[in-house]
């Protein structure tokens, strides 16, 4: 029997109408990064897949997550490096990050949860512009053939779905332990 893999989302990218995300991604001086321009398109949240708002920082779901339930939390501000915080933002930044671990723990029941700071283009950072911090959840034995082999990755779930869920959870998420 053949099991399907889904990934919707990924239809525009294999037609070929998917826009350049190095492009779209990578805002040079004075465009606005991805993130900003998702803050000022006047989209609700569900559009989005932002899951949290908070007063100087927020969380949204990972368009092009590495597994399911990959959150990105971020300053509203646009800045390139943690240097560039004000301590205001700092402090709620890794609030937010703590908080979203908890969110994603009670959401997932991961074995585990990678969090990270890709900081410049030479680290991987695909927004170098907009700072971010990967809230990745793992479990044992989750990578498979298909990442290595095919440059692919398997995500049961929708983003909408996966952000549903994590909205869910964030109220009840307290502190992560």
């Amino acid at each position: 029997m053949i099991e399907q893999l889904w990934s919707g989302w990924r239809s525009a990218y294999v037609a070929g109408e998917a826009v350049d995300t190095r492009a779209a991604f990578d805002s040079g001086a004075g465009s606005a990064s991805v993130f900003t321009q998702l803050l000022a398109s006047g989209l609700s949240d569900d559009e989005t897949h932002i899951v949290h708002r908070g007063q100087r920082c927020f969380a949204i779901m990972n368009a092009y997550p590495y597994t399911i339930g990959h959150l990105i939390v971020l300053p509203y501000r646009e800045v390139a490096d943690l240097l560039d915080l004000e301590p205001a933002e700092a402090t709620e930044l890794w609030a937010t990050v703590t908080t979203a671990v908890a969110a994603v723990r009670l959401a997932f029941r991961p074995d585990g949860v990678n969090v990270g700071v890709n900081l410049g283009r030479a680290s991987g950072g695909s927004v170098p512009t907009h700072l971010h911090v990967h809230v990745v959840p793992r479990w044992t034995g989750d990578t498979n053939f298909m990442a290595s082999t095919a440059n692919t990755q398997t995500i049961p779930e929708s983003l909408m779905v996966s952000a549903s869920k994590v909205r869910d959870a964030w109220p009840a998420a307290g502190p992560a332990s």
